[in-house]
């Protein structure tokens, strides 16, 4: 596999730290001379100088071949996107996959067709609802292109469907659950799965349902 990783920041150091270890074909561009100069020390001839949205710049890279994977993973929002356009339009790439910094932005690249997309500060505010006692529904995964969702909810003791089994909750065409952690216990949701104050459901469902599956679920 060949690999063009733009962005020589923590993450794309890290990418290409990590594709190179196993033994993969891997190049980072990183437009600051310094940075590049760093990343040359580890890195040798796998390191291009340059802007990643200059297409002479992702040519010297090697995205004429094409590769298999571009991660554009620059710190700005609105180079990710050139390059991965660019990357996917004018060179024919399949797999592009692109860093969103600031999740306000996730609507353009979801606009413009950049999937799938990475946000670490989403993930992270994820990870503390999902800590945060009694939370309420959190989304643990977008799959934006099948239009999908996976999300989390913990029953709660005034919840509606407290008592109810799966079949008799009348969850909406797409949406479903599939599992239930009970006790620490993971458990896969049946349609005959009674629900209980305590419980985390897991669902997936289409982004459309999130409301009609919150309001039979959580009463809200």
């Amino acid at each position: 596999m060949f690999a063009i990783v733009v962005g020589g920041g923590k993450i794309g150091a890290n990418v290409t730290r990590s594709l190179a270890d196993q033994g993969r074909e891997v190049v980072v561009v990183e437009q600051r001379p310094e940075r590049a100069a760093a990343l040359a020390e580890e890195f040798g001839h796998r390191v291009i100088q340059g802007d990643g949205t200059e297409l002479y710049v992702l040519e010297r890279a090697g995205i004429t071949r094409p590769p298999e994977i571009v991660a554009a993973v620059t710190g700005d929002d609105e180079d990710n996107i050139v390059i991965a356009q660019l990357a996917r339009e004018r060179y024919g790439v399949q797999k592009v996959i692109g860093r969103v910094n600031d999740p306000r932005n996730q609507e353009h690249f979801d606009l413009l067709g950049v999937s799938p997309t990475v946000c670490s500060t989403a993930r992270i505010l994820a990870l503390v609802e999902h800590e945060v006692p009694q939370h309420d529904l959190v989304h643990l995964l977008e799959l934006r292109n099948e239009n999908l969702a996976i999300v989390e909810v913990e029953v709660g003791p005034s919840c509606p469907c407290v008592g109810a089994a799966i079949d008799r909750l009348g969850l909406p065409d797409g949406s479903r659950l599939i599992s239930v952690v009970r006790d620490g216990t993971a458990q896969i949701a049946t349609d005959g799965t009674v629900l209980q104050a305590g419980d985390q459901v897991l669902a997936i469902l289409e982004p459309a349902r999130e409301g009609e599956v919150r309001r039979i679920l959580l009463g809200r």
